[in-house]
């Protein structure tokens, strides 16, 4: 059973019960899927989601970015308030940069949310965080669950830079959102 210690959500009796059990049904492709964006506030993570966001349009023929919002908190997974308006809104969601502990946590706990609600979603962390996303993985209850890692850190990157990264990226976002991508 997971430790109701270590989540940070205070769920962990209720995502035992409800492990994943699979990813989102995925799309075939991109093509005229609306694209979702979850900021989770760190620096540079909108920029890096925009850019993902605007490079699945142009060369994946995503239809748009439907839905953009950003977290009242990095540190605290997304309510089921949120998922809701993303169900209604996207075909898929992106968020990140989990670039710290407790919002490394919290995104692979988004993710996770999003995939159980039938939203494919791709999570981004840096590698200096892989043991925070993979214990909150198995705090929720799907200790398989993966995500994209980039090199750290993320926020002090300059503008140019982040873009940059969204472009080398990009293959690993668009795989992870569509049929046989994991």
């Amino acid at each position: 059973m997971p430790n109701a210690i270590l989540d940070p959500t205070g769920r962990a009796a209720a995502a035992d019960a409800a492990s994943l059990g699979g990813l989102a049904p995925r799309r075939a492709d991109l093509r005229g899927a609306r694209v979702g964006l979850l900021d989770n506030t760190k620096h540079n993570a909108m920029l890096f989601l925009t850019e993902v966001g605007r490079l699945l349009v142009s060369e994946h023929g995503a239809a748009d970015v439907s839905i953009v919002e950003t977290k009242a908190s990095f540190s605290v997974p997304v309510g089921d308030d949120i998922v809701s308006r993303y169900r209604e809104a996207c075909d898929v969601v992106i968020t990140g940069v989990g670039d710290c502990g407790s919002c490394s946590a919290a995104a692979v706990a988004d993710g996770i949310n999003f995939e159980r609600a039938g939203i494919p979603a791709a999570v981004v962390l840096t590698d200096a965080f892989l043991t925070t996303g993979r214990t909150m993985a198995r705090v929720q209850g799907a200790p398989d669950y993966e995500w994209i890692t980039t090199e750290h850190p993320m926020a002090v990157l300059d503008p140019a830079q982040v873009k940059a990264r969204a472009r080398m990226l990009l293959p690993q976002v668009a795989a992870a959102l569509v049929g046989g991508g994991r």
